[in-house]
């Protein structure tokens, strides 16, 4: 019957208003500024909104027991969070004497990330350490770490390249991720910590540049979602990460020739 809408769409249509301001499928602001720092092997900064965190890549001559061997490389990452990232201090982990499972877990995802989008037999035998740290946390510090992992890692191969460690570059994909939600009904991109602290769904998705995706941590927090909404939250997450990877060719660009194929 015309002018009929369905449950869903009736829900959608809540007063809810963003604290940030933004529109449901707009990103926080991005910078990225690369080769931040100036001791490492590749750099970069990056602020998502209040969310800020340094990336930095170091190139060892060893690779884990089970690649020795192999001729292949490998790419690993390590996560922390600052003190005064957060509003209330936040303890090193080191001083607790161990590190936390969510720790673990966000250092895997940005490994997986990185690797996905590398070509690990060109490395030879060495492995890259991509170090993240969190130096302000508004939501999505691993999202961030990832978007910075990928141009620290592309500007360490670059670096590796010219000193001749390599003889062909081994990125193959530029890899980016961005968080969506359902909050209050409504489906938001690119969540800050407010939102995702009252996210009814919680997402994270990470995807390289030809469309595939490495990674989808989809969370239920407080109602079970559809497959519908589901697809539709992927759509979103592919808008942000779309716009992630111009801001990431637009930084890579200015620096390199050899990422004018990106």
């Amino acid at each position: 019957m015309a002018g009929k809408t369905n449950k869903r769409e009736t829900e959608e249509k809540t007063d809810f208003v963003r604290p940030s301001g933004r529109n449901y499928d707009e990103l926080r602001p991005v910078i990225i500024k690369p080769d931040y720092l100036d001791y490492a092997d590749g750099s970069a900064y990056i602020e998502m909104g209040k969310t800020k965190v340094v990336a930095a890549a170091t190139v060892e001559d060893k690779v884990p027991q089970f690649l020795k061997g192999t001729g292949s490389g490998w790419i690993t990452a390590e996560y922390s969070m600052l003190p005064r990232s957060t509003e209330k201090r936040t303890p090193r982990e080191r001083a607790v004497g161990k590190i936390s499972g969510r720790t673990q877990e966000i250092q895997r995802l940005i490994g997986r990330a990185l690797r996905a989008s590398t070509d690990l037999g060109l490395l030879g035998e060495r492995t890259i350490i991509i170090d993240c740290d969190v130096i302000q946390a508004d939501g999505g510090t691993r999202t961030a770490s990832v978007n910075a992992g990928c141009i620290a890692l592309a500007i360490c191969f670059k670096n590796m390249l010219e000193r001749g460690q390599i003889d062909t570059f081994p990125l193959k994909h530029l890899v980016a991720a961005v968080s969506v939600g359902i909050v209050q009904k409504k489906q938001l991109l690119d969540l800050d910590y407010l939102e995702d602290s009252q996210a009814e769904v919680d997402m994270n998705v990470v995807q390289v540049d030809n469309g595939h995706l490495v990674e989808v941590q989809a969370t239920g927090e407080k109602i079970a979602f559809s497959r519908t909404e589901l697809a539709r939250l992927l759509k979103l997450a592919d808008k942000g990460i779309e716009e992630i990877f111009k801001i990431q060719r637009s930084v890579l660009r200015k620096l390199h020739p050899v990422f004018v194929a990106f």
